[in-house]
């Protein structure tokens, strides 16, 4: 739905409050799906616009601070296996997956 233009959207949600459409038939005069008019009306009524929210962002990484300090003295300790590694994390009460501890001791 973030493709649609704030034009579009704005004269989707203008037809149904200001004109009286119901939302279904708001979505078909303009060509969108009736889930898009329905998603719109109601971020409308959350935040006063029918902008799209903000897709992606930064997700700080699991292995910092006290993990990055243990698995840094774990890899010089003795030989391992990335699996092996996520495993050993696991028990210990952090759930990573193979790529995050592939792309930690890679770098």
């Amino acid at each position: 739905m973030a493709g649609y233009s704030m034009d579009l959207r704005e004269r989707v949600v203008a037809a149904v409050k200001t004109d009286g459409l119901s939302r279904r038939a708001a979505a078909a005069r303009f060509g969108v799906s009736y889930s898009a008019a329905i998603e719109w009306l109601k971020r409308v009524e959350e935040t006063g616009s029918a902008a799209p929210r903000q897709v992606g962002g930064y997700k700080p990484k699991k292995l910092s601070g006290a993990w990055r300090d243990w698995l840094i003295e774990r890899c010089h300790d003795r030989d391992f296996t990335l699996r092996g590694l996520v495993a050993e994390l696991g028990e210990r009460g952090l759930k990573v997956d193979y790529r995050s501890v592939w792309e930690f001791v890679h770098a």
